[in-house]
């Protein structure tokens, strides 16, 4: 990590963003010395907490330790559990929150997130930041609705599925997603008929 940190830094970046050690389930000192021996490259690193793929969760007391120790500036959270926003911001309030998963956005958003790292604004580039401005800015009577509109396909981006659902919801609006690369497979036939459902009445929505 410190290695791929360092070559970010010699290629202009600004920041990177860096899952816990994952090769193996890590324990609290693994991830606080993984994250310090990136932190030592110099650029403002960003955790990202996917326990469902790393099996290393970043609980909000964990964060405020790397935070703490100034190994991290923020992370980009992707448990799910938005009660764990505010418990981040109780215990590291200067921890800038990024909304991981689509399918929390309004919950995250309300809750103080910065930003989003997103997936559906790849297809629904319009409508998404539509509904990412009015959720940040506290307009609920905008975004609320759009929210509901727009979450048959926002909750693809939780499932192992996404990228699939993703790139066919992009070619179904005409941006070209195409297919996905080996070892990811196609979608089945129902999944297919699902999404393509969810963006056909989006685009009928007037979201694409």
């Amino acid at each position: 990590a410190r290695r791929w940190t360092e070559q970010a830094a010699e290629a202009g970046c600004r920041a990177v963003m860096l899952l816990p050690p994952n090769a193996y389930r890590a324990d609290e000192r693994s991830v606080l010395a993984h994250y310090a021996e990136a932190a030592a490259a110099g650029l403002p690193v960003v955790a990202y907490n996917n326990p469902i793929d790393t099996k290393v969760d970043l609980v909000p007391e964990l964060l405020a330790r790397l935070h703490g120790e100034g190994y991290v500036q923020a992370v980009k959270e992707f448990s799910g559990d938005v009660r764990r926003a505010y418990r981040i911001a109780e215990l590291a309030p200067e921890l800038d929150l990024l909304i991981g998963a689509d399918d929390v956005l309004l919950e995250l958003a309300v809750a103080g997130a910065k930003g989003w790292v997103a997936g559906y604004p790849n297809a629904l580039p319009r409508s998404c930041a539509e509904l990412y401005r009015a959720a940040t800015d506290g307009d609920l009577d905008t975004a609320l609705p759009l929210y509901r509109q727009l979450h048959p396909l926002l909750r693809w981006d939780s499932r192992v599925e996404f990228v699939q659902a993703i790139k066919l919801s992009m070619d179904l609006v005409g941006r070209h997603g195409g297919p996905c690369r080996p070892p990811r497979v196609p979608l089945e036939p129902g999944q297919e008929a699902a999404v393509r459902a969810a963006t056909e009445k989006a685009v009928a929505a007037g979201l694409a």
